[in-house]
């Protein structure tokens, strides 16, 4: 019979979708970073689910969470709870900091999920800004979630999620592909995949290299 875990694991907070897309978006870090040494930068950690199974299914790298202020103690605590030993502490970090907390071409790897649909456009240019200056020469971006393309949505699902993030946040909302690209075009980031994920997400590397 499975042990329940500890009152303080069921405490920290838990997201099902993080739960469900976990495994798929380990097997796109897997085909891209497998092969890598270095240091992940993950942009937004959340609850940490996402980082703590990363982490010990690529123990070869160091991957590195990062939340805003106000999910800070909650990432840590996951961390701190069921974080394998590659996982570093989690670091404060607002993307439109001036600096980051890591220093300019020192990341292996930027990953970032279900983020660009929550901030605001100048919040998405500022994390773009932010990757070109602490990301490698050769480093990849992979970035997780739904997107438009040329003006579309890929489902009739996401026309309904991004019409509640607008009624919620009228600054939010599913991005276009076209535009995402343009920005990460100006940090010299070419794209090398577009991978469609389940629940109508898509998988987005850019690389700095020719890899």
């Amino acid at each position: 019979m499975n042990k329940r875990p500890p009152l303080f694991v069921q405490s920290l907070p838990f997201s099902e979708a993080c739960e469900r897309n976990k495994g798929p978006i380990l097997a796109v870090l897997q085909r891209w970073l497998g092969h890598r040494a270095g240091v992940v930068l993950e942009i937004g950690a959340g609850t940490g689910q996402h980082a703590v199974h990363f982490a010990r299914n690529l123990p070869h790298l160091s991957w590195q969470p990062t939340e805003r202020l106000e999910g800070l103690a909650s990432l840590t605590a996951r961390s701190e709870v069921e974080g394998s030993c590659n996982l570093l502490a989690p670091l404060e970090l607002d993307v439109e900091q001036a600096i980051w907390p890591c220093a300019a071409d020192s990341v292996d790897a930027v990953y970032t999920a279900n983020t660009l649909h929550i901030v605001s456009w100048p919040q998405a240019q500022a994390f773009f800004r932010g990757v070109g200056r602490v990301l490698r020469d050769d480093g990849l971006l992979i970035v997780y979630g739904p997107l438009r393309y040329g003006g579309q949505f890929t489902s009739h699902s996401n026309a309904v999620f991004d019409e509640a993030l607008r009624s919620r946040d009228p600054l939010s909302g599913i991005r276009d592909f076209e535009a995402v690209d343009a920005l990460a075009a100006t940090q010299s980031l070419r794209l090398v995949e577009d991978c469609a994920m389940p629940a109508n997400n898509q998988a987005l590397v850019w690389s700095r290299s020719d890899a």
